[in-house]
């Protein structure tokens, strides 16, 4: 049972698609979004600093696009009849979306463009931040988050909790943090996944009156609790209510395990959810493509798990 899945905002890295645009199919396909979107992801994709890409309406189209174009080559030649089933993680679920065959390509873009402008400006509003807590006792820090006015915003699993609010009340968060545990603040730029984006939840719920959802195609789970969702008018329902509601990651992955995962494979830009993967999946074989070099070993572990 093979899982692909597509990761969020964070996991994008300066030059991360130049070897992805030596492939003439991927370059023509992302001059396509490009266009589509308004927004130069070719120059984002290969020559843009980290601070540039960090911004999050550039952010967040720039990774569905690679997404959806690690899809198209993945998925291809039959391919796509062999996979158990599709989730992302943040902003990946819009990327799950299309592969599930809810959204069409151009309305993922259309979508994510919105989203990531929308979630820009609520984040305008008033300063705020994320910092990533590791090791912490989860009652203890949920306690410890209502006590200083903080949000957990990402369940990850492995013991990760990412949380967000206001800049000081995660410096104290980080000065008293709860026993044995990390606090590391994340370069983002906002409090995601929170009430702070209460204000791109309402500009996106007129955006996906818009949309045509359909029935999913293929299995998907939802951040929202980890189950399975199989009303496309439903996921689109909480593609917008997730923007300021917790990212349950954790809950996701426990459902891969209950359903018999045996192979994970990460969609571009890969790498953060096949590392949550190896701690809270062990022993789960798993793909991680972040070149085109890597779909070798992708299509040879869905080929080895349906000969099973």
């Amino acid at each position: 049972m093979i899982v692909v899945v597509c990761p969020g905002q964070g996991s994008q890295t300066p030059g991360f698609l130049e070897p992805w645009l030596r492939e003439a199919g991927f370059a023509a396909g992302l001059e396509e979004i490009s266009d589509a979107c308004g927004i130069d992801l070719v120059r984002h994709g290969t020559i843009s600093d980290a601070d540039t890409i960090r911004d999050t309406k550039i952010a967040q189209p720039l990774i569905v696009a690679a997404g959806l174009l690690t899809l198209d080559a993945l998925l291809a030649g039959g391919r796509r009849g062999k996979i158990a089933g599709i989730g992302g993680h943040s902003v990946g679920e819009i990327t799950a979306a299309a592969g599930a065959g809810i959204l069409s390509p151009a309305e993922a873009v259309g979508f994510v463009r919105d989203r990531g402008s929308a979630m820009a400006q609520a984040a305008a509003l008033e300063p705020s931040g994320m910092s990533a807590v590791i090791g912490a006792d989860e009652a203890e820090l949920l306690a410890r988050l209502d006590e200083l006015g903080l949000e957990p915003a990402n369940f990850n699993g492995g013991g990760q909790i990412v949380v967000a609010g206001s800049p000081a009340a995660l410096a104290a968060l980080a000065a008293a943090p709860p026993a044995r545990a990390r606090v590391i603040p994340l370069q983002v730029a906002g409090a995601f996944h929170t009430r702070y984006m209460q204000p791109a939840v309402e500009h996106l719920t007129q955006v996906a009156a818009e949309l045509n959802p359909h029935d999913p195609t293929l299995p998907i789970w939802s951040n929202r609790d980890g189950t399975l969702v199989s009303s496309g008018a439903r996921f689109v329902d909480l593609l917008v209510a997730q923007v300021s509601s917790p990212v349950r990651w954790d809950l996701c992955m426990a459902s891969f395990a209950a359903a018999g995962v045996t192979g994970i494979i990460e969609v571009a830009p890969a790498g953060a959810l096949v590392g949550l993967a190896k701690r809270a999946l062990k022993g789960v074989p798993s793909v991680a493509i972040k070149t085109p070099d890597d779909l070798s070993a992708a299509f040879d572990l869905i080929d080895q798990q349906n000969q099973a």
